[in-house]
């Protein structure tokens, strides 16, 4: 079918089209709450910094990026001297942000590294604070590269600066195999600091892994936290091979209460099932706001997608906006509400829902808390998206340093054990608690 939103609701698919903002203005006096989208522009790529002992210009990297066609989300030119994020801003007098602006957190790396040194002394910081709604950023994105050896270095730059680099292999049952690299460093003063860790990972089952974790803090306090991991396994009930890939973000700043953080997942399978969402979580002093969205195709036509939005402020005013909307072979439903709640628990609501009967007839419903309704059937054409957008066949384009993952050499007579039990994350990969 076209691809065409609904005119009560918008999905946030993680792909080629860009994220919007969400305005959320304040009610008007009938008691309406408007909820307007807002285009964000995003100017991301590669930027080039001319080393004083050097005649080669180096790339450095501008954030992690977004996969799927979004660009990076860099908002401003980086330099040698400054790489700045987005800063949390807003102003009582203005209509209050669904979504936050997005946060500025200045990230100094290059004062580990204030004076040129010698090629290989060290790695360089190429961390910087994640960006907002940039959903999952695609592996060349991220420039992992393993290194071959064990190493384990230590050095001290010119401006006293130290940094670290270090590199193994972890082996298990099964034909486990993790290799790893981690790097950072941190300024004389301690004050600023980053971390980067690689990682593949591999067993005789056919799982195969790639991911990233990062994280750092400047003078100012700010201090952020970003992981991004993708995964190719067998599915225990389809047998099918699957790939799912997820990131988590966020960042909390240290000069006012202001933070957020952002959980990210897609999930594909060679027949076209695909499932895709979104977790988020935002402040901004005296606000709060959450956000949560969902895709899910079965790869046979029927589509599921979901939204829902909130937001409050200390002195007790809430809002929020949601929908759904399930369809097949050209019938299905939408349905959502658009809610306030004043400070001293007045509510008001409006919900509406769709029929679509699938022979060019819609039902149209709906009521608010002030009394309006209404009930009509009307000539109208039915629009979804039945396929994703991004599916099995880009994921596994987008893929190709996961799928040359090289598993351990298997003994003659040795079987996988096919064990699909669940399973958490050791201890010390569980993410950090910035926002507490």
């Amino acid at each position: 079918m076209a691809a065409s939103a609904s005119s009560r609701g918008f999905t946030a698919p993680i792909g080629a089209a860009k994220l919007p903002t969400v305005e959320v203005f304040p009610p008007s006096p009938n008691g309406f709450v408007e909820f307007r989208r807002k285009k964000r522009s995003s100017i991301g790529g590669f930027f080039s910094i001319q080393c004083c002992c050097s005649d080669s210009i180096m790339p450095i990297r501008g954030g992690s990026g977004s996969g799927n066609g979004v660009d990076k989300g860099d908002d401003g030119r980086l330099d040698s001297k400054k790489i700045t994020a987005n800063y949390m801003r807003t102003q009582a007098s203005s209509p209050m942000p669904f979504a936050s602006p997005q946060s500025r957190f200045v990230s100094k790396p290059e004062k580990f590294f204030s004076r040129c040194t010698p090629r290989n002394s060290g790695p360089k910081s190429r961390d910087s604070p994640p960006k907002r709604d940039t959903g999952i950023a695609n592996e060349k994105d991220w420039g992992i590269s393993m290194l071959n050896d064990s190493v384990n270095e230590t050095g001290v730059n010119e401006d006293g600066s130290t940094w670290y680099r270090e590199s193994g292999e972890d082996l298990g049952d099964n034909g486990y195999r993790r290799r790893w690299t981690r790097m950072g460093g941190q300024s004389s003063d301690g004050t600023l600091e980053w971390k980067e860790t690689w990682w593949e990972k591999s067993d005789w089952t056919g799982y195969k892994e790639l991911g990233v974790e990062k994280s750092g803090k400047n003078v100012e306090g700010d201090a952020w936290w970003e992981t991004w991991r993708e995964f190719l396994h067998l599915d225990e009930w389809s047998n099918l091979a699957r790939i799912e890939r997820s990131a988590q973000k966020q960042a909390k700043s240290g000069t006012e209460n202001a933070g957020w953080y952002e959980n990210w997942w897609e999930k594909y399978d060679a027949k076209g099932w695909t499932e895709k969402g979104a977790h988020k979580y935002g402040r901004l002093n005296e606000q709060s706001w959450w956000e949560k969205w969902g895709e899910h195709y079965d790869g046979r036509g029927s589509v599921l997608k979901w939204t829902d939005k909130w937001a409050e402020t200390e002195l007790g005013t809430k809002w929020g906006d949601k929908w759904e909307e399930k369809f097949f072979a050209g019938i299905g439903s939408r349905q959502g509400e658009t809610w306030h709640v004043s400070p001293v628990g007045d509510r008001w609501s409006r919900t509406w829902g769709e029929e679509h009967f699938g022979n060019g007839k819609v039902h149209k419903y709906g009521k608010s808390t002030t009394g309006e309704s209404w009930d009509i059937i009307v000539d109208e054409g039915t629009y979804y998206e039945a396929e994703p957008h991004y599916g099995w066949a880009d994921v596994v384009g987008n893929s190709s340093q996961l799928l040359s993952i090289q598993p351990r050499d298997r003994p003659p007579g040795a079987f996988p054990s096919m064990d699909f039990g669940p399973s958490l994350p050791p201890e010390d990969e569980l993410p950090p608690t910035l926002l507490q």
